[in-house]
């Protein structure tokens, strides 16, 4: 726009400047009309120009913006809190200014309403005003939902400066945000501040719901449960949530009486379990391997009259197929299309790694194509999937031509396509190609896993080239990978095939002082091993070890023991021996 018309202009000359903060308590109704016309035009520039603090110098070179009551007109016409508050910025850097009472509740209400906590924090810090009760609540509410949980109980050591408990809304707002960030450690910390303000007489639902996902989060579901019971006494319904939380503890858990006894509960309060109830109890027996079950269960549903989504066919789909049952599975896939639900990209992988288990290609790449065929995009997943079932039957040369087909078509190799290749050259004896695809993935800058040194170091261990597989063990260690149980055994078996047996030793030591059990096969290797080297000594000292931890020595390797002691010292076997087998 403009400059502002000159009669605005020569008016404004003849109002002299304020002093900063200076209130006109009894405006004309000329000079009301003018603050707001010009507070009309700061909105209007504010909204449209890029540099629109030059430009409101310029057009308004004897205006006083430094007025409180200015300001206050400003706030009734700017829509836009966020212009608003870099209005407010403005002055303060260049005047110091600072609004009265009624701008700051005004503006910082706006900011606690837009979500936007951080200017409103800033705001607070600029201008040292302390909010009203109310505001502090609403403010503790917007703190919580972006996640600034400690920042939140911060606000609530202020109100109870104040004298002010807090409703239980705020509460309630304050242990969901602890909830979302995962932080059950400030969830029990408000719960005894909840306390000591006696609020806890005030708990709703809500409360116990938030409480109970902070037992089942902590892994103390038991006590969650024992926490429902309790307030289902008291004429409490925490709602389905709760009940799901529990749900799907108890189902980690294994603890499938008291997940039969929390969906008979819900039955019989009429708080009927939904779709995401039995997702959780169809997914925790197929993770815990029991897929039977959860076919049952979900037939059960389909049965009392529920409407399976897509995410329930497929978790059922996978676990179908985890067990080998492809032809269910198959039929419960067509099921689920009949039904106009569209299989997702995760359920055709689903079972497209069905089939490549039990090595029918031609069908998994059948449902690839078709997947394609239907908008979904070619993916790291899908090839991992496809590759593992190759190097699953060893067929390692089509696997290693989808390897490089990924390139080909951009699409992105992970940490699994490294190490799922990685191990079927190994088990295929071709350490050169497992050895160099380890660099590539390197030099590729990705992050390796255990999984990725684990097989090569076993392959290694087993064709004699100890000090290589050492070298891969600590270059494993060096980046803080932390070996798995059983490489510690394909070293130590590793060194007693070379005849390293005093480092064998070593190792073995090392692993029990770290409380890791090693496999019965290195005991007895090692047993073996120490007496045909004439360590005696060493070896009933291995043998006592092996036996203290409950593994009962091979009948083959006992008599070339006691054949070994007979001939050099009959005395060890009626003595050490003898006490050894007596013992254990």
């Amino acid at each position: 726009m403009g400059r502002a018309p000159s009669s605005v202009l020569t008016f404004l000359r003849q109002i002299p400047r304020q002093n900063p903060n200076a209130q006109i308590r009894n405006l004309s109704v000329e000079t009301q009309q003018l603050y707001t016309d010009i507070a009309k035009q700061v909105c209007q520039i504010s909204r449209t120009k890029p540099r629109w603090e030059q430009a409101l110098l310029s057009d308004f070179p004897s205006f006083n913006f430094n007025d409180t009551l200015f300001f206050r007109e400003l706030l009734k016409h700017q829509n836009n809190v966020l212009l608003s508050i870099g209005f407010f910025h403005w002055l303060h850097s260049h005047y110091n200014f600072l609004p009265d009472l009624d701008s700051c509740n005004v503006l910082f209400d706006s900011l606690v309403e837009a979500k936007a906590y951080k200017a409103a924090t800033d705001f607070l810090d600029s201008t040292g005003f302390s909010p009203n009760p109310d505001s502090l609540e609403r403010y503790i509410q917007c703190l919580c939902e972006g996640g600034l949980i400690e920042e939140a109980l911060g606000v609530f050591l202020k109100l109870k400066e104040m004298g002010v408990c807090g409703s239980i809304k705020t509460w309630n707002s304050a242990l969901s945000g602890c909830i979302k960030a995962g932080r059950t450690d400030l969830i029990w910390k408000l719960y005894q501040d909840m306390i000591e303000s006696g609020v806890v007489a005030d708990v709703d639902a809500e409360t116990v719901r938030y409480l109970i996902q902070a037992f089942c989060k902590d892994g103390k579901v038991s006590r969650g449960y024992e926490l429902l019971r309790q307030v289902l006494d008291d004429g409490l319904d925490p709602g389905n949530v709760a009940f799901n939380k529990l749900i799907s503890g108890f189902c980690r858990e294994k603890n499938y009486g008291r997940v039969s006894e929390l969906l008979r509960t819900m039955v019989a309060r009429n708080c009927a379990p939904d779709n995401f109830t039995y997702e959780e109890v169809i997914n925790g027996l197929c993770k815990r391997r029991k897929r039977l079950e959860a076919y049952r269960v979900f037939n059960d549903l389909k049965e009392r009259g529920y409407a399976p989504d897509t995410v329930m066919y497929t978790t059922v789909i996978h676990g179908l197929s985890k067990m080998g049952w492809l032809g269910d599975a198959r039929k419960l896939w067509f099921e689920m299309i009949n039904k106009g639900l569209r299989p997702n990209e995760y359920t055709y992988n689903t079972l497209i790694h069905g089939y490549c288990k039990i090595g029918n290609f031609a069908e998994a790449r059948k449902l690839y194509s078709e997947m394609c065929e239907r908008g979904y995009r070619e993916t790291t997943v899908t090839y991992n999937t496809m590759i593992q079932g190759l190097c699953l039957h060893g067929r390692m040369g089509e696997a290693y031509q989808l390897f490089e087909e990924m390139t080909q078509k951009g699409i992105v190799r992970d940490v699994i396509t490294y190490n799922t290749l990685i191990q079927g050259f190994c088990k295929e004896g071709k350490i050169v190609d497992s050895t160099n695809l380890l660099k590539e993935l390197l030099a590729h800058g990705l992050q390796p896993s255990t999984s990725s040194y684990t097989p090569l170091i076993e392959k290694l261990c087993q064709v004699g080239d100890v000090q290589e597989a050492k070298n891969l063990w600590n270059e494993m260690c060096n980046r803080g990978l932390e070996p798995m149980i059983r490489t510690h055994d394909y070293i130590i078996i590793g060194l007693c095939g070379e005849g390293y047996v005093v480092e064998a030793m070593h190792w073995l030591m090392e692993m029990l002082k770290s409380k890791l059990k090693p496999k019965q096969e290195t005991f007895e290797r090692l047993v073996q091993c120490l007496s045909q080297n004439g360590r005696l000594d060493d070896s009933l000292l291995v043998l006592d070890l092996m036996c203290r931890i409950g593994y009962a020595l091979e009948e083959a390797i006992c008599h070339s023991l006691v054949t070994k002691l007979c001939k050099e010292n009959s005395h060890l076997v009626e003595t050490f021996l003898g006490d050894i087998l007596e013992r254990n």
